[in-house]
């Protein structure tokens, strides 16, 4: 389980020592729960999301024990570290929009025939409760070759949960190279 701390003042300068000692910035939210602003040393923050299991993440701060969904981080515009991240509590029942991971698996018969696979959507919004959300969506692109693409209309929807996303929004395809 990662634990955190409470940030007392939430101003850029306490938020600045807070980086510089090592730390990143949190905001932990969801509908009906007081917003907690928190902080996590960012080393064990990165160990805890490549481990974790399902969609959710485990944490402590202060007293307080929460499941959460990472909904959105802001990275660092030149060195690329993340600084803030924001963590949605996940409560059970409680219908709402989550972000969910796209994984590709296969090599794409279209990329012998001068393609390149290309991902537009990393991330889909699905709405419903968490325990109906899968981990990711997977996506067997070995039968795509050139101008083919998977669009969210050709996405089956988990049970209980509806996809948010346009249906003619491609998700990955296979364009013509230069």
């Amino acid at each position: 389980m990662l634990e955190g701390i409470i940030r007392e003042s939430i101003g850029s300068g306490s938020a600045k020592k807070l980086r510089r000692d090592g730390y990143l910035t949190a905001n932990i939210y969801a509908h009906g729960v007081e917003n907690i602003q928190a902080a996590f040393k960012k080393g064990d923050f990165v160990k805890a999301v490549r481990a974790k299991e399902g969609l959710t993440l485990a944490l402590k701060v202060g007293e307080t024990e929460l499941n959460v969904v990472i909904q959105e981080y802001q990275l660092h515009p030149v060195n690329g570290d993340v600084v803030h991240v924001d963590l949605r509590v996940a409560i059970p029942g409680q219908v709402t929009n989550f972000l969910i991971p796209v994984k590709t698996v296969g090599s794409a018969k279209g990329l012998k025939n001068k393609g390149v696979l290309i991902i537009s959507k990393k991330r889909l919004k699905v709405r419903g409760a968490i325990e109906n959300m899968p981990t990711n969506f997977t996506f067997d692109v070995t039968d795509l070759d050139r101008d083919d693409s998977i669009l969210i209309r050709d996405v089956e929807a988990p049970a209980n949960c509806k996809l948010m996303d346009r249906e003619h929004v491609s998700i990955c395809g296979i364009i013509k190279a230069k």
